[in-house]
């Protein structure tokens, strides 16, 4: 086994997005392997003309140089879980590998490893690359857990848990929308200016300015993995329009969306997030990046 190595594509998982309903993807080549599975609603996927309805519980693998489409439920937001890896060593032949295996009912790990992974990519502890590849290597051969979670989020100031925990529900239907700052200071028990205080001192910016990094974040998962237009796109991400949306984006990552979503991942520019330390916040909301239910 020594010999079978994973690597994870960066920028492309673990995480999670969210989908309005009636959102579609592709037809797409696929370039890497790649783990998908449902956390909420549901999706159709097609691949050489044969669809394949997908349901929390399942976990489907795509493969490199398939030709592919993903259709979300029409009724309803889907919450979907990506992973792409590539592969290098002796796998043997994956062509006789299964499309789908359950992810529940069954005494083997998957289901457990799918929550690892995702706890991985949501809170970036030290040397979470080498644990997630390690993690889909196990994945890997268990489709043909871990230990438990340690400690939370990052210690954070308790009025900042205690805002974030209030900006989880406003998001909680998966819509990243904009809350004043007068809420925020409420929901944390503490003045404005206390808050904003907070805030700077813990990460550098205020919390306006660091919840909208985390709703611009979250259209990076919609611009590469989905067709959603750019007005889609914005109202997912809780801005008025396209207009607004590609202003706001082009300030904080250097290019129009359009440019990134044409970016391959490895040379798109830094999350937001990640670059301004944002990540323990992250972890508090449903986001892209999240901890399986």
């Amino acid at each position: 086994m020594s010999g079978r190595n994973v690597e994870l594509v960066r920028r492309l998982g673990p995480t999670v997005a969210d989908y309005p309903p009636g959102s579609a993807f592709g037809p797409r080549r696929a370039r890497s392997h790649e783990f998908v599975w449902l956390l909420a609603g549901s999706a159709t996927w097609s691949h050489g003309g044969e669809p394949l309805p997908l349901v929390p519980g399942t976990l489907l693998l795509v493969r490199p140089g398939m030709r592919d489409t993903f259709h979300w439920d029409p009724r309803r937001p889907t919450r979907h879980a990506y992973v792409h890896f590539r592969l290098a060593g002796d796998w043997g032949p994956d062509g006789d590998w299964p499309l789908v295996r359950e992810l529940g009912g069954r005494p083997d790990p998957m289901g457990a490893l799918c929550h690892w992974l995702l706890w991985l990519g949501s809170a970036c502890p030290p040397g979470w690359r080498q644990q997630a590849r390690e993690t889909l290597r196990l994945l890997l051969l268990t489709f043909t857990g871990g230990p438990e979670p340690g400690p939370g989020p990052a210690q954070l100031p308790g009025p900042v848990v205690a805002m974030m925990r209030a900006v989880r529900d406003r998001w909680s239907d998966g819509v990243a929308r904009p809350v004043p700052l007068p809420e925020l200071a409420g929901a944390a028990g503490v003045s404005v200016s206390t808050l904003c205080r907070t805030f700077r001192a813990r990460f550098g910016l205020g919390p306006v300015a660091a919840l909208e990094r985390l709703r611009l974040a979250r259209a990076e998962p919609l611009l590469w993995q989905s067709n959603l237009p750019l007005s889609a796109i914005a109202t997912q991400c809780g801005f008025a329009d396209a207009y607004h949306f590609s202003r706001r984006f082009h300030a904080v990552y250097g290019l129009a969306p359009s440019a990134f979503r044409a970016a391959p991942p490895e040379s798109a520019p830094a999350s937001p997030v990640e670059t301004a330390g944002l990540t323990a916040l992250e972890e508090l909301t449903p986001a892209r990046r999240t901890a399986a239910p």
